[in-house]
C-alpha cells in the first residue's frame, strides 16, 4: 500500500493578499512610537504617576485620554515640577494626531510654552516642530506657497532666537529645501513669461529670483534667460544683459551656460571676469552631494503633493530677509517726481505701539504741522501770528468796565434780522441796529 503525498497549490494573488494579511498582523506589535520628552525620575509622587500614563496614552495613539490625564496633572497640582512638560506633552499629542486641525492646535500649543518657558531646552525643539508642521504641508511650486512662506519665517525665527541650539542645523538645511521651492516657484512664472515674449516681466521675475535666492538649483540657467531677454529688449538694456553674463561666470564658474556667456561677453567688448574661487568649491561641493533619487522616488514624487527638494543646495547661507517686490527695467520713473524710494517688503508686525508713539508724517493728522498756504502774487504780507493780540491788548487793558461793556455785541432779534436780509435782497443798504455800541473814543459817563 503506497501513500501519495499531496501539494497544495495557493494562487499567486492570493498568496500576496495573505502575505500582506501576515505582515500587517506582525507590524501590530510595532505601533508603539517611544515618546521624545520622558521623566526618567523614578518617584511614586501623584503628579508624576499621572504623567507617566499620559505618556504612556500618548505611545500607544489615544490622544485624547492623554490630554484628560495632563489637564488633570495642571489643574490640580498647579506647582508641580512638572508642570511645563505636562504642558508639552500636549502640544506634542496634537502634533502626533497628524490631521490639520490637530497640527494647528500644537502649533498654538507650541507658541504657548515658547512665551511662557523660552529659556527651556525643549524651546527650541517646539519651534524645529512648528518648522516641521509647515514644512511637511508645503504644496509642489506651481500651486500654493503660503506654507512654504510659513515655514520659511518659522525656521528663520528658530535660527535667529536659538542660534546655538542642536536643532539649528536641522533648520537651516530646511531653510535651504524651502527656498529651492520658493525659487522654482519663480523659475516658473519666469519661464512663462519668457515663452510668451513679455520680456520685461521675464527678466524681472528671473533677476529677483537670483538676487533672493543665490543658492538655488538653477540660477545660472535664470541668469542665462534674464540675459536673453534683455537682449530683447534693445540696446537700452544692453548693460543689463552683460551683468547677467558677468555673474554666471563669475559667480556659476562651473555652469554648462558660463563657455556660452564669456562668448557672450566677448561679442558684446566687455569684460569677462574671474571665476570666484569660493564659488568654485561650493559648486564641487554641491555635485559631489547631491541627492539621487531612484526610480521608486521618482514615482513616489510624481504621485505626491510634495514638492522635490532633492536638488536643493546642502552647503552656503540661506537668505534670512524677507522677499521684496521689483519693479521691472522697463517701467519708466517720472522725471523731478519725489516719493517712496525704499523697499516694500512683507514681515510680521514688531512692536505694536508704534502707531500711538511715533508722529504720523502726513499733513493734515491730528498732531502734525501743516505748512501754511502760499501768499497770492502781489499780496501784502500777512502779519505774524500774535501781531494783533499785541495790538489790541493794550486799548482793552486801559478800557473802562462801561466801554467794555459797550463793544460787546448784543443778540440779534430774529425779526429784525429777517427784515435786514429782505431789504438787502432789494438792493437797499440795512441801518444799522439801535443797539450798535458806540465807538471807542467816546468817554463813559460819570457814575454818581
Amino acid at each position: 500500500m503506497s501513500s501519495t503525498s499531496r501539494r497544495i497549490t495557493v494562487p499567486t494573488g492570493l498568496a500576496s493578499v495573505v502575505l500582506l494579511i501576515a505582515l500587517g498582523a506582525s507590524s501590530c506589535g510595532f505601533r508603539r512610537k517611544a515618546y521624545e520628552n520622558p521623566i526618567t525620575k523614578d518617584t511614586q509622587q501623584p503628579d508624576k504617576v499621572l504623567f507617566d500614563k499620559a505618556i504612556k496614552d500618548i505611545e500607544h495613539g489615544r490622544y485624547e485620554v492623554a490630554r484628560l490625564t495632563l489637564n488633570t496633572l495642571i489643574n490640580t497640582y498647579d506647582s508641580s515640577e512638572y508642570l511645563a512638560k505636562a504642558k508639552l506633552a500636549i502640544a506634542d499629542s496634537w502634533y502626533r494626531e497628524g490631521s490639520t486641525q490637530a497640527r494647528a492646535q500644537a502649533e498654538a500649543e507650541y507658541k504657548d510654552f515658547i512665551l511662557f518657558y523660552p529659556a527651556m531646552e525643549e524651546a527650541a525643539e517646539s519651534q524645529e516642530k512648528i518648522c516641521a508642521i509647515h514644512y511637511e504641508e508645503m504644496d509642489k511650486a506651481d500651486r500654493d506657497q503660503n506654507n512654504a512662506l510659513r515655514a520659511e519665517q518659522e525656521c528663520r525665527q528658530l535660527m535667529v532666537q536659538f542660534p546655538n541650539s542642536k536643532f539649528a542645523p536641522i533648520a537651516e538645511q530646511r531653510l535651504r529645501e524651502i527656498q529651492e521651492v520658493l525659487g522654482e516657484e519663480e523659475m516658473v512664472a519666469g519661464a512663462f513669461y519668457h515663452h510668451k515674449g513679455s520680456h520685461a516681466a521675464a527678466a524681472n521675475r528671473f533677476k529677483g529670483l537670483v538676487e533672493q535666492y543665490p543658492l538655488y538649483s538653477r540660477a545660472d540657467e535664470a541668469l542665462w534667460m534674464e540675459a536673453d531677454s534683455d537682449t530683447h529688449m534693445g540696446p537700452r538694456f544692453r548693460q543689463n544683459a552683460g551683468d547677467a553674463y558677468t555673474k554666471i561666470v563669475k559667480d556659476y564658474p562651473l555652469s554648462p551656460y558660463a563657455a556660452q556667456a564669456k562668448k557672450k561677453l566677448v561679442e558684446m567688448e566687455l569684460p569677462v571676469p574671474e571665476a570666484d574661487p569660493a564659488a568654485v568649491k561650493r559648486m564641487r561641493f554641491e555635485a559631489e552631494n547631491r541627492t539621487r533619487l531612484g526610480l521608486r522616488a521618482r514615482a513616489e514624487n510624481f504621485v505626491s503633493h510634495n514638492p522635490d527638494v532633492s536638488a536643493a543646495a546642502k552647503s552656503g547661507a540661506p537668505t534670512m530677509t524677507n522677499p521684496k517686490a521689483e519693479i521691472p527695467a522697463s517701467v519708466p520713473v517720472p522725471a523731478g517726481t519725489a516719493g517712496f524710494s525704499g523697499d516694500v517688503t512683507v514681515a510680521p508686525v514688531g512692536d505694536s505701539t508704534a502707531l500711538d508713539t511715533k508722529p504720523d508724517a502726513r499733513p493734515g493728522v491730528a498732531g502734525t504741522a501743516v505748512a501754511p498756504p502760499a501768499p497770492a502774487p502781489g499780496a501784502a504780507p500777512s502779519a505774524a501770528p500774535g501781531a494783533a493780540t499785541s495790538a489790541t491788548t493794550p486799548a482793552t487793558a486801559n478800557a473802562s468796565p462801561a466801554s467794555a461793556a459797550a463793544t460787546t455785541t448784543p443778540a440779534v432779534d430774529p425779526k429784525s434780522k429777517k427784515k435786514q436780509d429782505k431789504k438787502k435782497k432789494s438792493g437797499q443798504s440795512a441801518a444799522p441796529p439801535a443797539t450798535q455800541a458806540a465807538p471807542a473814543s467816546t468817554p463813559a459817563a460819570p457814575s454818581n
